[in-house]
């Protein structure tokens, strides 16, 4: 691993696009490739930046302190590549993950020149091919805790009223009871996470491909499921029609599991907590924030969510 290549003068700022660019130069020029007219694809959990010099992604990681987690990513990519299953292959060549101005980076080959995402369809054949395959122990995949998740995004967020915390804290109590209740019917393994339209790429060669690799863990099969399930249900991002093709191709509707309206419920107050994270940084989060609790409290459609 190559160790702090651009100092760690930027691990105490808010994590922006221009931090992240700061550390995409830094990070480049450590492994010998050229930053310039890098672009930025998003800004989320991490910065994903497309090279304009070479094809090749860079990702540049919100979380200073994530060293082990991508480091696990490294190693679950390595294990992709090696069953020869269809998902974004890190860089050759370079020692990774890599720490860049007290950031953690890493390289990866890029699938496409222009940004195209597969089908549902596609997204389903992938999962089920997914939770088919045994992961080796050496992978150091961790259980997946929601309330873990939930508790720390609680405690890290800045910028809300207090009411709409209270208010969150409220439901997350609430739903941990409930979700501790539940009984999942599919097999416990490895799921990637974050399993959703926007993680498959369409590749140079046509085929799907898996990306953002960060979230593997080892949970209830059910976890990959509820996505797709939100985004047709409660979001109106998916048709009916997209939906059954889902459902058909994987071979199981997570809707009639009657365990079903609770982990959407999770899931949901996780995509609100991620957006509350950035209301400090992005007007545009702030007002999506308001919108999404204002939901929560009310009953309120989600249809009138806007996708991050």
């Amino acid at each position: 691993m190559i160790s702090d290549a651009g100092g760690a003068g930027d691990r105490g700022e808010d994590f922006t696009a221009e931090v992240a660019g700061r550390v995409l130069v830094a990070a480049c020029r450590a492994v010998g490739l050229d930053a310039a007219g890098a672009e930025l694809l998003r800004l989320g959990s991490n910065a994903v930046y497309r090279l304009a010099s070479a094809p090749v992604i860079v990702r540049v990681a919100r979380d200073p302190d994530c060293r082990a987690e991508m480091e696990r990513t490294v190693r679950v990519a390595r294990w992709l590549e090696g069953e020869d299953f269809p998902a974004t292959r890190l860089l050759p060549g370079v020692q990774q993950p890599l720490e860049a101005g007290g950031r953690v980076v890493t390289f990866w080959q890029s699938d496409q020149d222009h940004e195209e995402y597969a089908t549902v369809e596609e997204l389903a054949d992938l999962l089920r091919r997914l939770h088919w395959l045994e992961e080796p122990e050496a992978l150091g995949l961790t259980y997946f805790d929601p309330f873990a998740k939930v508790w720390t995004a609680l405690r890290g967020l800045n910028g809300i009223g207090a009411d709409d915390r209270a208010f969150l804290e409220t439901r997350a109590t609430s739903l941990n009871k409930a979700y501790d209740k539940l009984d999942f019917v599919l097999p416990f393994g490895a799921i990637h996470g974050d399993a959703n339209i926007g993680n498959v790429l369409r590749g140079r060669n046509g085929r799907a491909v898996l990306i953002d690799l960060d979230g593997f863990a080892l949970a209830p099969r059910e976890w990959d499921l509820i996505l797709t399930a939100l985004y047709y249900d409660r979001f109106g991002w998916h048709s009916g029609r997209e939906y059954e093709a889902f459902v058909y191709r994987y071979g199981f509707d997570i809707m009639n599991w009657p365990g079903y309206e609770i982990l959407a419920d999770v899931r949901e107050l996780m995509m609100v907590l991620w957006i509350g994270q950035q209301v400090l940084m992005s007007e545009k989060a702030a007002e999506e924030f308001a919108r999404r609790v204002k939901a929560l409290r009310t009953g309120g459609s989600r249809r009138d969510w806007q996708p991050f």
